[in-house]
């Protein structure tokens, strides 16, 4: 399973993912590539738009982690992560068995 972990307060935000969604055999997972494509598409948006705010951990899909923490202090990199938590929340309705959050 994949679990993910928001994290904000007054001037951190990070997003944690970790773990396999095993929904289908390596190759034909299509929540682990959902998520992994989501992880990619906001890292590269990050990394294009020159926020240095950021400190990214690459995924590492073979371990299955990846986590990105930016500054609080700039608005645009929290709608991007805001909007990878909300594709997060959508993709863990629609396969509840295979991603969760976590507190």
């Amino acid at each position: 399973m994949i679990k993910y972990k928001i994290i904000k307060n007054n001037l951190d935000y990070k997003i944690e993912v970790k773990g396999h969604a095993n929904q289908n055999p390596y190759g034909s997972d299509i929540v682990c590539a959902s998520v992994s494509t989501m992880l990619v598409l906001t890292i590269n948006l990050l990394e294009k738009l020159g926020l240095n705010c950021c400190n990214v951990s690459k995924p590492i899909f073979e371990e299955g982690y990846a986590l990105i923490h930016i500054n609080m202090t700039n608005d645009t990199a929290i709608k991007i992560l805001d909007n990878l938590q909300e594709s997060l929340d959508m993709l863990k309705l629609t396969y509840p068995k295979n991603i969760k959050s976590e507190k």
